[in-house]
């Protein structure tokens, strides 16, 4: 059992959802196995335009038979463990790669180390999460939100095994999970509320949208930003409750069952779709706004 590097880009060939199922061929399966039990960090390659390095993270609970193509097998992760990087990680430094794991033993890029899914060294592991939390949060938490953890604020510091160590545990509790969430969701949306375009900042500097999950957590929504949505406090609770939802293109779907809908047509955008994260990657999943009009929407 060992950390793993999973690589994956967002117009892969396979079949992946990388919250919840990561597909390969039979060539990787040693190394997928020896990831079980363990967290893997997902690699977007370099090729790939605007590429995000190493930008999330789960942990893989076992390794099955693809039960549709012979010959291709499928991680299943944990649920509610997937989460993406608050600060991607570039797959390159100023020192050279993040991954040491991936270097000859003269210093040089090693491509037989560099396969699509391989195991990670514990200390490259803790590397790339230490670069990737290790910072202060540009976006500060709303009044009432618990006050950061220790290992969240500081600013970074020289690479010491046990004391990064000790920030994957952390990464498990939900209130520094949706801390996360939150600051991921907001900085994709511009601290925009997706359905009224309003940015409202209050006196102290806090952003007044609230990050909601498109499937909740206790329905095993992830903590992925394909998975979030920025929206105003009524908002969010017309969207919880079924009261509003999206299609696919997402336009803005108002339900039948409200007791006022002109009220609402009057504060949603003029175009009646939601506005959107310039990334295409951070914008919402089909997969998601299908289990929300299947599971919540009232029609």
């Amino acid at each position: 059992m060992a950390p793993g590097v999973f690589i994956h880009r967002p117009d892969s060939i396979y079949s992946d959802d990388p919250a919840e199922t990561y597909q390969f061929p039979r060539q990787y399966l040693r190394a997928a196995q020896g990831s079980v039990g363990d967290w893997i960090v997902y690699l977007e390659p370099r090729r790939v335009s605007n590429s995000r390095g190493y930008y999330a993270m789960a942990m893989v609970r076992e390794i099955i038979p693809d039960p549709e193509l012979s010959g291709m097998y499928v991680a299943v992760m944990v649920p509610g463990t997937y989460l993406d990087f608050p600060r991607p990680v570039p797959f390159r430094g100023p020192d050279g790669p993040v991954e040491r794991g991936v270097l000859n033993e003269e210093g040089g890029m090693s491509g037989r180390k560099q396969a699509a899914v391989r195991a990670l060294s514990s200390a490259d592991f803790e590397r790339i999460i230490g670069l990737a939390f290790d910072d202060a949060p540009s976006l500060l938490p709303r009044l009432g939100d618990a006050p950061l953890l220790a290992g969240f604020e500081e600013t970074q510091t020289p690479f010491v095994f046990e004391e990064e160590r000790s920030r994957v545990p952390r990464l498990t509790s939900r209130v520094e999970r949706d801390r996360i969430f939150r600051r991921i969701v907001l900085e994709a949306y511009e601290e925009r509320c997706a359905v009224t375009g309003l940015r409202l900042i209050n006196g102290g500097g806090r952003a007044e949208v609230e990050a909601a999950h498109i499937r909740p957590v206790e329905a095993n929504g992830p903590d992925a930003v394909t998975n979030g949505i920025a929206l105003s406090g009524t908002v969010h609770w017309m969207f919880d409750r079924g009261l509003i939802g999206f299609d696919d293109d997402m336009k803005i779907l108002i339900s039948r069952q409200v007791n006022d809908a002109e009220s609402i047509r009057s504060i949603i955008n003029r175009n009646g779709y939601a506005h959107l994260p310039k990334r295409a990657a951070a914008r919402p999943h089909p997969h998601f706004l299908d289990w929300h009009r299947e599971n919540r929407f009232k029609l």
